[in-house]
């Protein structure tokens, strides 16, 4: 007796079609696993075993081979179990194979036969719409998420008995509808907000250049001048996402089983804001068979690293190749898996160990050398990848007994996104590039083109402050950003020399 039932395979964020064949043959009761299985996977047995005696159908007492094909590529996770019931119930006549095999299915069976959701279900969906199947069948927790995917029927589950009495036609569940506009407009902004800072006018300039451009900014200051607290509202005044981009990050979490229960998408922007003590693997993405690590989970989002001299060497390091290619690829013996990692990077520091130093009234405790030496944790090539640097002094008083409320988040946000749609409209026949930041050196000259005076300007900042290389593009995109803002065509002067001042860190100390 044999049958074919389908499902798939992660790989990185993206699912893998799987067939899983169950042979039944006369011969001693033993019930194999074949083709890469993990401990997971390999362990099923005893969960389908216990879930369909427990369920009131007979489980065969004889030879159970399991092969789950393609055989190159690992198989893990709990999601298997589903599948592997039903090809033992379709090869031992309980479930015709045919209405079987019109679905792809997953889910995690309890000893009772209840099914329990799991990871991947989003990418599942959209493997097999890719591949013309026309339903999948998925944990009921699970069905919003999936649900997601167009031109699909997606059927929920919460037994074994309620999957085999659908496919046996004996009941119609329901197929899932999922209208995506109301839950993108149902975005409601947190109810932290700009217009609760007092003072640093010069700082939320920088975030306001740093969201418009989707450019990566460090600020420097001493303690409680403010930088936590106008981090987490920086996602106030970043553009919501597209419905493209929320499924890019929905897959992101569907892989690493982060969805809230019935969330269909993540709709808000990722905040990410890990501890110092973080290790690389944790940062990146790692494990012997990789999962996404905070780079990732802050796709689409924000990564906020708050005290960025205390991160560990290596993590930082470990920063350089997604603030750059925004995407990280990790290698293991097995496997070699990438993951995107387009995020901003938001992160603060104190400008020495102390936190006092070039403080107007408290005096810094810290030597010339510890300052360089604390400063120097941060490396030139990561460094160079920040491209906005600001200084965030002590709060006056004036500004905290102040009266007058500062500028709401929605009126900044409102700048930043006239500025991204200047941007939609200038990189509309690019591919793969959306805001000024990813312009490459190619775009340069064709899109940040400076006249003399401007030129001259960026010639004598560029000679006095070192700059190098990757640091003089940093300008001029910062420059086109700010021109955007102004919805100036050209990059003025004024442009260039506000750019020059958001790179603190080049000027000798």
């Amino acid at each position: 007796m044999l049958s074919r039932v389908l499902t798939s395979a992660l790989v990185g964020i993206d699912a893998c079609l799987v067939e899983v064949e169950v042979d039944i043959s006369r011969g001693l009761p033993a019930f194999t696993t074949v083709g890469l299985p993990e401990v997971s996977v390999r362990e099923s047995r005893e969960r389908v075993k216990a879930a369909i005696q427990n369920s009131g159908y007979r489980f065969p007492d004889d030879r159970i081979t399991v092969n789950l094909a393609p055989a190159n590529i690992k198989k893990d996770g709990t999601g298997f179990d589903l599948p592997i019931a039903m090809g033992i119930l379709a090869a031992t006549g309980m479930v015709p194979e045919e209405a079987a095999r019109r679905f792809l299915m997953t889910g995690e069976l309890s000893l009772d036969g209840r099914i329990k959701p799991v990871k991947g279900s989003l990418p599942m969906a959209i493997e097999a719409r890719q591949k013309g199947y026309a339903a999948v069948l998925v944990p009921y927790d699970n069905r919003r998420e999936a649900a997601v995917v167009s031109g699909i029927s997606v059927v929920g589950v919460t037994t074994l008995s309620q999957a085999v009495a659908h496919l046996r036609g004996e009941i119609c569940l329901p197929a899932e509808s999922f209208d995506p506009v109301p839950v993108l407009e149902d975005t409601a902004r947190s109810a932290d907000d700009f217009s609760e800072v007092a003072g640093q006018q010069h700082v939320k300039r920088a975030m306001e250049v740093a969201a418009a451009g989707n450019h990566n900014l460090l600020m420097i200051g001493p303690p409680g001048s403010g930088k936590t607290m106008m981090a987490r509202r920086f996602a106030g005044i970043v553009p919501e996402m597209t419905f493209e981009e929320a499924i890019e990050t929905t897959k992101i979490f569907s892989v690493s089983g982060l969805l809230e229960k019935d969330q269909a998408l993540v709709v808000r922007r990722p905040f990410r804001a890990p501890h110092h003590s973080i290790s690389d693997a944790g940062m990146i993405g790692g494990g012997n068979i990789p999962r996404p690590g905070e780079v990732s989970l802050a796709h689409n989002g924000v990564l906020f690293l708050d005290e960025l001299a205390e991160f560990k060497k290596p993590v930082l390091e470990g920063l350089r190749q997604p603030l750059e290619d925004r995407q990280v690829t990790i290698s293991r013996a097995a496997t070699t898996i990438t993951y995107p990692s387009g995020f901003m990077l938001v992160a603060a520091m104190n400008p020495c160990p102390c936190g006092y130093f070039s403080h107007p009234e408290k005096a810094c405790q810290c030597s010339w050398q510890e300052v360089k030496r604390y400063r120097n944790k941060i490396s030139g090539p990561l460094m160079d990848r920040i491209d906005i640097h600001v200084d965030v002094p002590p709060v006056a008083f004036r500004d905290l007994a102040g009266a007058a409320p500062a500028e709401a988040s929605a009126a900044i946000r409102r700048r930043v996104i006239g500025a991204r749609e200047i941007q939609a409209r200038r990189f509309a026949r690019e591919k793969h590039l959306r805001t000024n930041a990813q312009m490459k050196n190619r775009h340069l000259k064709k899109y940040c083109a400076i006249d003399t005076p401007s030129a001259r300007l960026l010639e004598t900042a560029v000679d006095r402050l070192n700059l190098s290389a990757r640091a003089y593009h940093r300008v001029l995109k910062i420059a086109r950003t700010i021109a955007d803002l102004e919805n100036a065509d050209r990059i003025l002067p004024d442009h260039i020399a506000e750019a020059v001042q958001y790179r603190s860190l080049d000027r000798e100390l």
